[in-house]
């Protein structure tokens, strides 16, 4: 059964950096691509960033980008999220998911597997 796990969520004072990771499990990460989406209470799940099987391509929304970074260490089956400069509206429910294709999919209902989330506050 392909599952996915996130960690490394937490509390960290506004400024600050997380690095979040998702590792998978039944199944290898090699061939898909992954993104990372978040969920703040009371709002819509939003894309935040997508990475090709190969690492090679990455994509991020504008809110995150130059201040997160994607990358993937296939040999560990690992995606990560580094996060700098956290604001608190970055304050929410992090998720990785992946379509199970190499297609970096902006509308999130093309992602069919999900993991179950990390929380991120970020407060002083």
């Amino acid at each position: 059964q392909l599952q996915l796990v996130e960690s490394g969520g937490g509390l960290v004072q506004p400024g600050g950096s997380l690095k979040l990771s998702c590792a998978a499990s039944g199944f290898t990460l090699d061939y898909y691509a992954i993104g990372w989406f978040r969920q703040a209470p009371g709002k819509e799940r939003e894309g935040l960033s997508c990475i090709s099987s190969s690492g090679t391509s990455t994509y991020y929304t504008d809110s995150v980008n130059r201040r997160f970074t994607i990358t993937r260490d296939n040999a560990n089956n690992t995606v990560y999220l580094q996060m700098n400069s956290l604001k608190p509206e970055d304050t929410a429910v992090y998720y990785c998911a992946t379509p199970g294709a190499n297609v970096c999919y902006r509308t999130r209902t093309s992602y069919n597997y999900w993991g179950q989330g990390t929380q991120v506050t970020v407060s002083s």
